[in-house]
């Protein structure tokens, strides 16, 4: 090709002087630069004004993203085989080489981006599934993070750098690197088993094994986030979560059932205490559907012992209606003078006869 271009070059006016290899690296680095202007012309003239009338934004990323690459892409071509025809194989060329390699990754990675920004993020934002948002970015940096390690290791290949014993160095590390982070593994694969498993999601009410209760704020890879009632936020790892029992007050229904147990005293007339208590549950505002209800359980040692059900729409306002239920309960007893007693015990004293 070189010696094709020579003879060329040879029939040209003044092609002696167009044969010397100084002038031919010149006109070879003069077409490379009018190459690459060529293509940001064509990008800018027809591509990008083609991207814009179609009806996804994918096209016009593309164009936007890699037209600039390309161009030094062409750049560093036309200066390889300038300095290529002068003969420079040592530091030149490789550091030519070098910016090629890294111009070539780059142009990678940026389509790599395109299709996670244009395609993936789009897409998991449609689904109703929150594995996907914390996944794909995740996957995003790691195949940045891969092509940056071929890129590194391109240029210690170019720079004829045996890269053997790094590579056994770097399989140590590895060992001794999951070591210190297995904990991290464990809570990251924590939080994709609850995202898969679905145990609980944003703005949920969990209980956990420790007695704490609160709302669900985030699910992130290596934690959860946890909002009490006392206004406190809690930082859980998913590892632990993963691994212990949760009770989801907001599935399968937000719907939920409030209780109020209580007693009266011995003598009361049971079916008069079930229709004064079920009057007031029924006037509090509650579901008709389950309907409210209230169980006679036992004879307890000092009373009567009586459980109101009733079911509210939303778990925030379970513990609102059970106060407000618990008031209006003791205050309709009091006023049909059904009596609530105190805890008593009578103690009866066996007289000896020889007394």
């Amino acid at each position: 090709m070189k010696q094709y271009i020579v003879d060329l070059l040879g029939t040209l006016p003044y092609g002696t002087y167009l044969q010397n290899q100084y002038v031919l690296s010149g006109i070879i680095i003069v077409i490379s630069i009018l190459a690459a202007w060529l293509l940001l012309f064509i990008f800018s003239r027809f591509l990008e004004k083609f991207a814009k009338n179609t009806k996804t934004k994918v096209d016009d990323l593309i164009f936007d993203r890699t037209k600039k690459p390309l161009f030094y892409l062409i750049l560093a071509y036309g200066f390889k085989l300038a300095i290529l025809n002068l003969g420079f194989n040592g530091v030149v060329s490789k550091t030519v080489n070098t910016v090629m390699a890294l111009v070539f990754v780059l142009i990678i990675i940026r389509a790599i981006d395109i299709i996670i920004d244009a395609w993936g993020m789009t897409f998991a934002k449609k689904t109703q599934t929150k594995l996907d948002d914390i996944l794909l970015p995740l996957f995003h940096k790691a195949t940045r993070v891969v092509f940056v390690l071929i890129a590194l290791m391109w240029i210690l290949d170019i720079w004829e750098v045996n890269i053997a014993p790094y590579l056994a160095g770097v399989g140590i590390s590895g060992i001794v690197l999951g070591l210190a982070l297995q904990d991290s593994l464990k809570n990251i694969l924590g939080g994709v088993t609850l995202l898969l498993d679905k145990t609980y999601q944003v703005g949920d009410k969990i209980k956990l094994e420790s007695g704490n209760v609160g709302t669900v704020l985030d699910i992130g890879l290596r934690s959860t986030k946890m909002q009490t009632y006392d206004n406190e936020v809690i930082y859980i790892p998913n590892g632990y979560l993963a691994n212990s029992s949760i009770q989801n007050y907001t599935r399968p229904t937000p719907i939920v059932r409030a209780k109020v147990e209580f007693g009266v005293e011995y003598g009361s007339n049971v079916d008069t205490v079930k229709k004064v208590v079920l009057t007031v549950i029924k006037k509090l505002g509650v579901l008709s559907d389950p309907a409210p209800d209230v169980q006679f359980l036992s004879m307890g040692d000092s009373a009567l012992q009586f459980k109101a059900l009733f079911w509210v729409e939303r778990w925030d306002e379970a513990y609102g209606k059970k106060l407000e239920a618990t008031q209006k309960i003791y205050e309709a007893l009091r006023k049909e003078n059904i009596g609530i007693p105190f805890p008593t015990q009578t103690i009866y004293l066996k007289k000896d006869g020889n007394n």
